[in-house]
């Protein structure tokens, strides 16, 4: 009861200013702030106090497109596949509602990672900018309507790179 409830309200409002590291400030941010950060975002979204919807209210473009070559488009077009790139994920995930999703990497000058499931009904699920210094390694729970390939596009050095993980799906949760 004193907490305004529309659509574009105190959480929206309160998630941009708390939880979203604009760039020019993410270069300041430590380690520990960012984990911190990404963390609590996690956890608003996984307890539904948070959307997808106002979790995409960052403004970053991908999150809209229906496919995906649409999202790696926007992201910056497509990346070339690299061995140095590791996505961690079960084989079969007994249920889509909760999927653990891994994604490092060894290449150098890693600027951001993105993940993408590929039969999503939107495939852009996360993606993180990354302060000098930081080690690209992030883990993260997704929701994936059925079985799928999770992408992990990681900019380095300002080119693009990719590695893929399929996951079967038993029980889907995104709604399908």
């Amino acid at each position: 009861s004193g907490y305004p409830l529309n659509s574009v309200g105190y959480f929206e409002s309160n998630i941009k200013s708390r939880f979203f590291i604009p760039k020019d400030e993410a270069v300041k941010a430590n380690r520990r702030t960012a984990i911190k950060t990404g963390g609590a975002l996690a956890s608003l979204v996984a307890l539904g106090i948070v959307t997808a919807q106002q979790a995409h209210a960052a403004g970053r473009p991908g999150f809209e497109a229906r496919t995906l070559q649409d999202a790696l488009r926007a992201v910056g077009g497509v990346p070339a596949p690299s061995n140095q790139i590791r996505v961690t994920s079960p084989d079969i995930a007994e249920n889509g509602a909760l999927v653990p999703v891994g994604v490092s990497s060894t290449l150098p000058g890693v600027t951001e990672l993105f993940i993408l499931v590929e039969h999503n009904p939107f495939p852009l699920l996360a993606a993180f900018t990354l302060a000098p210094g930081t080690e690209p390694d992030v883990q993260i729970r997704i929701r994936m309507g059925q079985s799928s390939n999770i992408v992990a596009v990681v900019r380095s050095n300002g080119q693009l790179f990719s590695a893929t993980k399929s996951t079967r799906v038993t029980l889907g949760g995104c709604g399908a």
